[in-house]
């Protein structure tokens, strides 16, 4: 029976004899004979690597700059620096001429609902379309009633209202309504409180509107896929009772924000393909931020403050002042802007890759055209 127990150490009491034993025993004899026969010499240095581009690749290092040497772009003649600077303001004069550029197709618009004795009735089809972000920017869109964002749905606390969701997707889908506080099997997320929506299908959701704000629909199967494609919309609950601070309000606008398969998009569109606010001097602005995307968004409006008023549909505890108001994924900011500041002023986020390049303005850029 054999076995892998190792073998006996070999003895060393002659260690010449054990190197003659193998091919490494006459290398190092012959190494031996060399180094008694032949004078010493220096050994030569190891070769220095190749040296590696920033892919890790062979290739040429870079010259060195010379200490001090002032940027290559110091170095240009002042009339190529005045060619440059030509080029790339000629971009954002382009963009900001076109703004607001029409674009094909309208989200978020206002949803009459149908009534059913005294039911409101609201009736949703999801569905696969083009859409039109930006002038000439074209996307696949997965959309409720062929619009991104879908349609706004505004109600009053304690509405009895009725949903019907027709899935004409390639996939199951459900309907999750963010914010309000329903009974469980209205919730609308499959396997926990519902069986998901076939392709083909359709189903119904009814209850009994409990909490006023500014709350959100939405896909909750798939979701980063289908939210990012457009699946959500606005869900506005008017109070019974509102706050004084809510009463008086002559603009009431909904911005929703997101970062999915369609870029940076406010309303489902982008530079210079946003819709620009638009107030008269003196006149009360309520906006209602609702983030829908996977990123956090600070917004900044120029010119005028902002009066922060609730979160997530719920007052604060005392209204506080800001111009930058940071909006995180699934977070609803109300605020109120006195428009007293007349002109058009640049409302966008501030995390500036989200809205601006070399080429110009885009993407979560809008502005609030305060008219006298």
């Amino acid at each position: 029976m054999s076995t892998n127990a190792p073998s006996a150490p070999t003895p060393l009491s002659s260690r010449r004899a054990f190197l003659k034993k193998g091919a490494l025993g006459a290398l190092a004899a012959s190494a031996l004979s060399a180094c008694k026969d032949e004078p010493k010499v220096a050994q030569a240095a190891p070769p220095t690597p190749a040296p590696t581009n920033h892919d890790g690749m062979a290739g040429m290092a870079p010259a060195a700059p010379a200490p001090n040497a002032p940027p290559a772009a110091a170095m240009l003649s002042l009339a190529e620096k005045r060619r440059r600077a030509d080029e790339m303001d000629a971009m954002h004069e382009k963009g900001i001429k076109a703004f607001p550029a029409k674009t094909q197709g309208k989200g978020n618009q206002l949803m009459k609902p149908r009534m059913d004795g005294g039911v409101k009735v609201f009736e949703l089809t999801a569905s696969v379309m083009k859409w039109e972000t930006a002038p000439g920017q074209w996307v696949e869109a997965w959309a409720y009633n062929e619009q991104v964002p879908g349609p706004q749905i505004r109600v009053r606390e304690g509405d009895r209202v009725r949903l019907v969701l027709k899935n004409e997707l390639p996939q199951s889908t459900a309907l999750h309504f963010h914010g309000l506080e329903l009974p469980n099997d209205v919730d609308g997320v499959p396997f926990i409180t519902q069986p998901p929506i076939k392709p083909g299908e359709s189903y119904t959701y009814e209850f009994v509107v409990p909490n006023s704000g500014s709350h959100m629909y939405h896909s909750h199967h798939n979701a980063a896929t289908q939210v990012g494609n457009g699946m959500l919309g606005a869900f506005i609950v008017e109070p019974k009772n509102p706050l004084p601070i809510e009463r008086g309000v002559d603009v009431d606008y909904v911005m929703i924000l997101n970062d999915g398969a369609h870029g940076y998009t406010l309303n489902g569109k982008s530079f210079p393909g946003t819709e620009p606010i638009v107030a008269k001097l003196g006149q009360k602005l309520r906006l209602r931020f609702m983030n829908e995307g996977m990123m956090i968004h600070p917004m900044h409006l120029h010119g005028m403050h902002m009066t922060v008023i609730a979160k997530d549909g719920w007052e604060q505890p005392a209204p506080w002042k800001c111009d930058t108001l940071n909006v995180a994924p699934g977070e609803r900011w109300d605020v109120i802007v006195s428009c007293n500041n007349p002109g058009t002023w640049a409302f966008h986020c501030h995390i500036l890759p989200h809205a601006e390049s070399e080429h110009g303005m885009f993407g979560m850029v809008t502005a609030l055209v305060v008219q006298k």
